[in-house]
């Protein structure tokens, strides 16, 4: 095979791959808009919001702040949950407290087990409910955080892409260059 044709194959297939690349790099940037926006839009229109500032002076177990939340979420004191670091630490490190603290740990199907066994006790029936209430909501922000880190995941791939892409246009330039400067009769 002539060492010219050879080239001419190799640079294709890199010109090939740098648009795929590119193509890549897009769609996983469009995932990744997609996701934040879709995110950020869903829990905007929850209106959560961590506890105010001074919520965090007094905090103590039994409160509202216990000094267990405080390094995960003082740093978002007053925010609206927006995005999905805010909704993984709002369900893990608040609501999942305040779940743990109730009887029976807060666990579902604990209390509700109970309950059905005191099917007359007003008190059990209101906390399935409540425990019903948190569980739910704590299940949907982590799936908020699950969507928002498929989001980041997709972030760094279409930036891995995109670096690919350049090296693999560098690549082709080069082969480019090498095609013009190889004589017609150089063989492999």
């Amino acid at each position: 095979m002539r060492r010219r044709t050879f080239d001419k194959l190799t640079t294709a297939v890199g010109a090939v791959l740098v648009v795929a690349l590119v193509a890549v790099g897009s769609l996983a940037l469009w995932g990744y808009s997609y996701a934040n926006s879709n995110v950020h839009n869903q829990l905007a229109a929850q209106k959560i919001f961590f506890p105010p500032k001074a919520a965090f002076q007094d905090a103590r177990a039994g409160t509202e702040i216990t000094p267990g939340m405080i390094p995960y979420i003082e740093k978002y004191a007053g925010q609206q949950v927006l995005t999905g670091q805010q909704a993984e630490a709002y369900a893990d490190h608040f609501i999942s407290v305040h779940l743990s603290d109730m009887p029976y740990n807060g666990i579902y199907s604990e209390v509700s087990a109970a309950s059905r066994a005191n099917p007359n006790d007003a008190k059990l029936k209101s906390l399935v409910t409540t425990v019903f209430q948190g569980t739910t909501l704590r299940g949907l922000l982590l799936e908020a955080y699950a969507f928002w880190t498929i989001g980041q995941v997709a972030l760094w791939g279409s930036i891995i892409s995109f670096i690919l892409a350049g090296v693999m246009l560098i690549l082709v330039l080069l082969g480019l260059v090498h095609v013009r400067r190889t004589p017609e009769s150089a063989e492999i």
